[in-house]
């Protein structure tokens, strides 16, 4: 038993009353009062007994979450004094089936409250004492107390069960998630190296090489010109694949100080790579121009600042339009345009036609706008590319100021991986930790429907359970009743067909035994029996002359004859 302190603790803990449990507990006891007045106002109880049962039953429902057996316990004995209490005993029952700890103290707990119910129904009630009487008062208790607490019992360990098994399925995703992420951690950190050894060797031969032709002395100023742009290209192509470097070795772009382009590692010199956003828009157009491509740069609006997803893809927007133009139009007129509008940037890269044909040697690999439109998608803008009127080319990029806040998608383990795709930047941790609130919405939406299913199931069960256990009890009650009802009623022919004087003998002969707990309380208010006399007491099978008023027969014996029979009315 909690003491007071306890008590108030335990039902004033955090998360014990959220606002849904609140409006089903008022309402759960604002009907049992209801039912318990109710059984007070047809018993003609007095105003203080039925407020004071109703408060009681009201109290009791509340504490049964924190005292499931004490409750159990004091509502199978108020229920047999007080009417109004026995709706409490099916939700005490449910309840102290779910919340009492242990096989054996339930068990205790519910055969003490099945004693205790029957024992004191028969104390109270001393014509229970009745075979067929005590078995159909058992009955019904197996069904008001037994059964209630049984399907608690099992719908908590059910849901243990269930949570236990949720926490497992989200630990073997979590390790999965986890050994798919070092899996790719490894094959990006393989592929990092390959593009490394490889084109950063290529690249840093090409920067060296071109570095030395360009003071050559032999080349003419336009000559050393063309050089430089080649060593100058070699050199920020370097920038460029150690940036992509470090992106699949570590998931992350690793800027220098102060948010300035890294230096290099060895590979060649640095010249000075600018910003890769809008900022480095001048250098590469300043690039194209060194290159002997006429370039316009068109700015129009009030700068805004960018994204930096989107900032970069502005970058890779005019870059991608400059290196299509330089291969399929080279020598051909471009315009570069940056036009601030109210909520976005337009970017376009626009080109005349080719004045004679590209080479064919030319190689391209027709994946630098499907990967400008990724690019695009991810922050939340859109990208164009297409034939202008005049037979030239045009590439234009709508890039929102704010980013919508996607992150930007990486790769997914397998075909057949059902987890959304992992944010960029993630795989720097352990792994994505997936919980019950974190599964893949297909995922959880199967769960929670195999939940409800499985809930609907046991919640049939559990009904038909009691409707076959209640169909049993009216069955067994509705012939016991009968048997009774043969043993303790006459109709008014048979009163009349016996006669004063006969043997008593012969008039139990005609009548039967009157052993029934139905006769039982029919002698208050029975008018005198004669001095020395036995009087057999029986039922009418009619209705009285009113709704509490039971017709009674009476037939009094003395000295083996019938001395007196009477007919009179009892209140029920």
């Amino acid at each position: 038993m909690l003491q007071p302190a306890a008590l108030w603790r335990a039902l004033s803990a955090p998360g014990m009353w959220p606002a849904r449990r609140i409006v089903g507990e008022s309402a759960l006891s604002l009907l049992l009062m209801l039912v318990a007045a109710g059984f007070g106002v047809l018993g003609d109880r007095g105003v203080v007994e039925t407020v004071g049962v109703a408060l009681g039953v009201g109290l009791l429902s509340v504490l049964r979450r924190v005292l499931p057996a004490t409750v159990l316990l004091v509502s199978s004995v108020g229920s047999v004094t007080l009417p109004g209490a026995g709706p409490l005993i099916v939700i005490a029952a449910w309840s102290a089936g779910r919340r009492i700890g242990g096989l054996g103290r339930a068990a205790g707990v519910f055969a003490l409250a099945y004693g205790l119910s029957l024992g004191l129904s028969v104390a109270w009630e001393p014509t229970l004492l009745s075979p067929s009487l005590l078995a159909l008062s058992g009955l019904w208790l197996l069904v008001s107390l037994i059964v209630p607490g049984l399907a608690g019992r099992y719908w908590s360990q059910r849901r243990t069960l269930t949570d236990t098994l949720y926490e497992y399925n989200a630990q073997l995703i979590r390790e999965r998630a986890m050994i798919a992420g070092h899996a790719r951690i490894r094959e990006r950190q393989r592929i990092a190296q390959d593009m490394h050894d490889s084109l950063g060797h290529q690249l840093a031969l090409i920067a060296v090489h071109t570095g030395a032709l360009e003071v050559d002395q032999e080349l003419t100023g336009r000559q050393r010109e063309a050089v430089g742009v080649l060593r100058a290209a070699s050199v920020a192509a370097m920038h460029e694949l150690r940036d992509v470097v470090g992106l699949l070795r570590d998931g992350t772009e690793t800027p220098g100080p102060d948010g300035a382009e890294p230096a290099p590692d060895g590979d060649g010199e640095d010249p000075g790579t600018p910003s890769r956003g809008v900022a480095g828009v001048d250098s590469l157009v300043d690039t194209s121009r060194r290159a002997g491509t006429p370039v316009e740069l068109r700015r129009s609006g009030e700068v805004r600042p960018l994204a930096p997803t989107a900032d970069h893809a502005a970058y890779r927007v005019v870059q991608e339009g400059l290196t299509n133009a330089h291969k399929h139009a080279p020598g051909a007129s471009i315009t570069v345009g940056l036009r601030y509008e109210e909520d976005s940037l337009v970017v376009e890269v626009t080109n005349r036609p080719a004045a004679e044909p590209a080479p064919g040697s030319v190689a391209h690999g027709g994946q630098g706008l499907t990967g400008l439109e990724e690019r695009a998608r991810l922050v939340g803008g859109m990208v164009h590319a297409g034939r202008t009127a005049d037979g030239g080319f045009r590439l234009a990029g709508v890039l929102p100021y704010t980013s919508p806040g996607v992150a930007q998608a990486t790769f997914v383990a397998a075909p057949d991986d059902f987890r959304p795709q992992i944010p960029a930047g993630s795989f720097g941790e352990m792994g994505p930790v997936i919980d019950g609130n974190g599964l893949p919405k297909e995922l959880a939406k199967a769960m929670s429907r195999n939940k409800r299913g499985s809930g609907i199931a046991i919640g049939c069960g559990v009904a038909a359970l009691i409707a076959v256990l209640l169909l049993a009890a009216l069955i067994v009650g509705g012939v016991f009743l009968f048997r009774e009802a043969d043993e303790a009623m006459i109709e008014p022919k048979q009163y009349d067909a016996v006669k004063v004087g006969q043997s008593e003998a012969e008039v139990r002969r005609q009548l039967p035994d009157g052993d029934s707990f139905l006769t039982s309380g029919v002698e208050k208010g029975a008018p005198p029996v004669p001095e020395g006399a036995r009087c057999l007491t029986l039922l009418s099978t009619e209705f009285g002359s009113s709704w509490d008023a039971e017709p009674v027969f009476r037939f009094c014996f003395k000295d083996g004859e019938l001395v007196e029979k009477k007919s009179f009315e009892v209140e029920s």
